[in-house]
């Protein structure tokens, strides 16, 4: 399990050398081989460990090395789509002959598919690129755990998933995987978790609870709840002991009752599970009870700002935001719109802007370097486990650009001067085309893909891909009459004009090369479908986006099917190789959302790329004429998503080597590389949300 994970996050392996005399050099070639077949390949440290393994040892490395390849990559599932001859037998097929397959099998409730003789297939023409595996340590392993952890954005939760099986075997190693700082609060209530669940030492606890807030957190992540507290929680019955222990966090907690309050609700049923009155030496946590059970007055330092933003008092709400810099920033565009001599506020702002973390400072910055860009629409990821979206018209009145670069200009100052105070960095070489990858501001619901991709980032298709092929495999939920789960593409020109659909209803286009490989509508072993699309012929059309989605006809959430995943591969020759080819996967990606829509991908075919979007959706979007009026639909989410303003990895790191390095254009002289195959890449979330933000 240790090196499953280890190989999905850092393509890399812990191997201990063995002792035999003399290499198994035909095992070894065959074992590379067939990794290959995969589209990896070994380093020579792992090769030179092979060196030393008995043939058992061989035999034990190979199987459990391929099987955690093959589920990264979705190859341990057979595709059997309903034409086993796709594409060419799709686009071939008389109109006639797919509408009565169609029918023959929705009448037979998804029982009987068309037969069809498998066709030998010409062997894959693609050249791929292979991915090397490398020697890793168990030093390094850990610290991808304690990066986690230190991290300043929220986590996914594969995340969360992975640090519980690490705390759960490495319990000896707590130490080593704790870090000195926790700026993330759901990071603590995480810990708190694993520590308690653990029986591990949780008195270092109280050295990062500090706040009412961070107690819920831990009694709602003890329940398995959303520790985001987007949305409610059922909580547990807690043991004597843990009912004394989260008391005593939140007796040492100050200002208590104003925090509480923003949680009202919530604390009345947790105290319930609590049972405070019997624990008599927690005085001020039972006069917090007393006071939210009766509707006691509890004033409220929001509630006061919004008093006095809405009678105009602005100079009163800064001084009092000055005290909480982070409240300030979020309130800075409005408090620039709202005083008659915005330098006023500039000038506050500056005064308190080195209080605030950086992950603030990075999102005012970019905010207001693009605050006055025409843009439609405005869009919002709040926070929460599924991967919602926010769009509404953006009516924000403009505000004059000087006073615009004077902020972004404070922000940068700043951060420049907190990353100073990291170590050197050296020469830095700096690829421009992490320009299209998104700092990873909130991962708490990304799904679990091959490579971790942030929201919005725009992944560039290679000039030697004719095709984009989708693939999406699941198995049948707790539905009776069977699970239908199906993969759809919208096509749209420039401006987001409808051109055409791809999808069970529509299994070809009859304008461009683009077809779908069959509806199957029950999977009880399994069900797979696929969507090919020529590039070329879709630009030819005037077509420049492809919205992607995935919808479940039959009614369940992702989250209740216990298997749903998509992926994309890059194909030259979308009539050789296999249909599902898993060393031209690009990226492959488990739907879990609870939801019955996600949106995983957007082709942009202008700029020849691939924006990756992983939203989900809770209600169906309308296909009609109006479709851009409707806040859920394609067009809208589209437009959202293709316009993303976020802080880039390019911008973040520019910084760094500003505060604490020096550019240089050759990267044979550099002594840190950030680039997309070398040094730290984009997928290195880890350590980009520990060490960069």
């Amino acid at each position: 399990m240790i090196n499953q994970i280890y190989l999905r996050r850092k393509n890399k392996l812990i191997l201990n050398k063995g002792n035999e005399p003399t290499p198994h050099l035909h095992y070894i070639a065959t074992i590379l081989a067939n990794f290959e077949s995969l589209g990896y390949t070994l380093s020579k440290p792992i090769i030179d460990t092979l060196y030393t393994y008995s043939k058992d040892q061989l035999n034990e490395f190979y199987l459990s090395t391929i099987d955690s390849l093959k589920k990264v990559l979705g190859a341990n599932r057979a595709y059997k789509p309903m034409y086993p001859n796709f594409p060419q037998q799709v686009m071939e097929a008389s109109d006639a002959e797919l509408y009565i397959n169609a029918m023959i099998h929705y009448l037979s409730l998804g029982t009987m598919l068309p037969e069809y003789e498998q066709q030998t297939r010409m062997p894959l023409y693609d050249k791929t690129n292979q991915k090397e595996i490398s020697l890793g340590s168990r030093d390094d392993f850990l610290m991808i755990f304690r990066n986690l952890l230190s991290s300043k954005t929220s986590i996914s939760e594969s995340d969360k998933e992975d640090l519980t099986f690490v705390f759960e075997s490495f319990s000896e190693n707590t130490g080593q995987l704790i870090p000195q700082e926790i700026p993330l609060k759901e990071n603590i209530a995480l810990l708190g978790k694993l520590l308690l669940e653990n029986n591990l030492n949780h008195d270092i606890l109280f050295q990062y609870i500090k706040t009412a807030t961070d107690v819920l957190r831990l009694a709602v992540s003890l329940s398995d709840g959303d520790i985001s507290l987007a949305t409610s929680t059922r909580f547990r019955s807690f043991k004597r002991k843990e009912r004394r222990i989260l008391l005593a966090f939140l007796e040492n907690c100050g200002n208590m009752e104003e925090d509480m309050k923003r949680y009202k609700n919530r604390w009345i049923r947790l105290g319930e599970r609590l049972h405070p009155a019997e624990y008599k030496q927690f005085k001020k946590t039972n006069e917090a009870f007393f006071k939210l059970r009766n509707n006691k007055h509890i004033s409220t330092f929001n509630g006061l700002i919004a008093d006095l933003l809405q009678t105009n008092q602005i100079d009163a709400a800064m001084t009092l935001l000055s005290d909480r810099p982070g409240e300030f920033a979020r309130k800075l565009d409005q408090l620039l719109r709202l005083h008659q001599q915005p330098e006023a506020v500039i000038e506050n702002f500056k005064a308190i802007a080195n209080k605030i973390e950086t992950t603030v400072l990075l999102q005012v910055r970019e905010h207001f370097k693009h605050r006055n860009d025409v843009r439609e629409k405005r869009s919002f990821f709040p926070k929460g486990n599924v991967a919602k979206m926010f769009v509404i018209n953006n009516d924000l009145p403009a505000i004059n650009e000087i006073i615009c670069q004077d902020i972004v200009d404070i922000c940068e100052s700043n951060l420049i001067e907190i990353y100073k105070q990291k170590s050197p960095i050296g020469k830095v070489y700096l690829d421009e085309a992490l320009r299209n990858y998104l700092v990873p501001f909130s991962q708490r619901s990304a799904n679990k893909s091959l490579k971790s991709v942030v929201r919005g980032s725009k992944i560039d298709i290679a000039e030697t891909t004719s095709t984009i092929r989708t693939f999406l495999y699941w198995k049948d939920g707790s539905n009776e009459w069977g699970t239908d789960i199906d993969l759809s593409a919208v096509m749209y020109d420039e401006t987001w004009g409808y051109l055409e659909h791809v999808s069970y209803t529509n299994l070809r286009s009859a304008k461009y090369k683009s077809c779908h490989s069959g509806d199957i509508t029950s999977a009880p072993a399994g069900a797979s479908e696929f969507i090919d699309l020529d590039i070329q012929s879709v630009r030819n059309f005037g077509g420049r986006y492809i919205v992607f989605s995935i919808h479940s006809f039959s009614g369940e959430a992702f989250n209740e099917l216990p298997e749903c995943f998509m992926g994309w591969m890059s194909r030259g020759n979308p009539n050789s190789g296999e249909i599902y080819e898993p060393k031209t996967v690009e990226n492959r990606m488990d739907i879990t959302s609870d939801s019955m829509i996600c949106i995983p991908m957007i082709l942009d075919l202008y700029e020849n790329k691939v924006i990756w979007t992983d939203v989900a959706l809770r209600t169906e979007p309308e296909y009609a004429n109006n479709v851009e009026e409707n806040q859920m639909g394609m067009v809208l989410m589209g437009k959202a998503l293709t316009s993303l303003v976020k802080p880039n990895l390019y911008d973040l790191f520019k910084l760094h080597i500003e505060a604490r390095g020096e550019l240089c254009v050759n990267i044979e002289e550099a002594d840190l590389i950030f680039s997309m195959d070398k040094g730290i890449t984009p997928f290195d979330l880890d350590l980009i949300v520990s060490e960069y933000i």
